[in-house]
């Protein structure tokens, strides 16, 4: 009786394989983001408006200085509200509440590198930059949540 040779390679083996190869350039999101002379104010208008939790704050060239998150803003609120009013807000930029630069990753870092990185540093999005450094593209847990299943299953 004649059989088949035995194969080591898999389909499983040949997911894996594939998984490695997908980019974050290739499965980001557009960014939100704002500039760092735009004031507090604008953040808050910005991220109430379009229900965002949090966005980046670039530079004049587009690169990324920092992230504000909506939590960070209502705890800078309600620390410098003075008989309820927030017009202090519109006077300051908000570069001056980023407290260090954002961690982001290369449009050709592998999207496994960077879900290990979201999971290391307990953070929800990273900012895709390309080669000078600029803004292109986030890439977040949810993003890895709907392209890795498909290399599992």
């Amino acid at each position: 009786m004649a059989t088949r040779p035995f194969s080591r390679k898999s389909k499983t083996s040949q997911k894996r394989k594939d998984v490695r190869t997908v980019t974050c350039g290739g499965v980001m999101q557009h960014p939100h983001a704002l500039l760092a002379s735009d004031s507090m104010a604008t953040v808050l208008d910005v991220l109430t408006k379009h229900d965002w939790d949090h966005l980046f704050i670039v530079d004049d060239e587009g690169v990324p200085m920092g992230r504000i998150h909506a939590v960070d803003l209502l705890k800078i609120i309600a620390k410098k509200t003075v008989n309820r009013s927030v017009a202090w807000m519109h006077s300051i930029p908000a570069q001056q509440v980023l407290t260090h630069p954002p961690l982001t990753v290369r449009a050709s870092t592998p999207l496994l590198k960077a879900g290990a990185l979201m999971l290391t540093h307990d953070l929800n999005q990273l900012g895709v930059v390309d080669d000078d450094g600029v803004l292109i593209g986030v890439v977040g847990h949810n993003t890895v949540a709907k392209v890795l299943p498909r290399f599992l299953l």
